[in-house]
């Protein structure tokens, strides 16, 4: 049973950062790419970040040169490390399997940045 738990959200002004954890209960952790997602309100659900089992990394062109994901094997953890965050960050983030995600997906974490 996979289980996806997103933290690390908060409200933060304009060019601050955040880092998102996402703890994965999930068999065989290392074998598994993951990515974040986000939704933002009215908004579908995209891939921003997603990191191979080898450490390959894609960003989203909106993200890029901002948000740094990586995974932590031993903790079965995942991290994104946000940098200078914009107003149009704002959405509720999500992480799972990357490209296909899984069909069960955890609460997610808000981040909420003001102008």
């Amino acid at each position: 049973q996979v289980q996806l738990v997103e933290s690390g959200g908060g409200l933060v002004q304009a060019g601050e950062s955040l880092t998102l954890s996402c703890a994965a209960s999930v068999r065989a952790f290392s074998t598994y790419a993951f990515g974040w997602y986000r939704q933002a309100p009215g908004k579908q659900r995209v891939l921003v970040a997603s990191i191979t089992t080898r450490g390959y990394t894609y960003y989203a062109d909106s993200v890029k040169g901002r948000f740094t994901i990586s995974r932590d094997n031993a903790k079965n953890t995942v991290y994104l490390q946000m940098n200078n965050l914009k107003p149009e960050d704002t959405a509720v983030y999500y992480c799972n399997l990357a490209p296909s995600p899984y069909n069960y997906w955890g609460q997610g974490t808000q981040v909420t940045v003001s102008s």
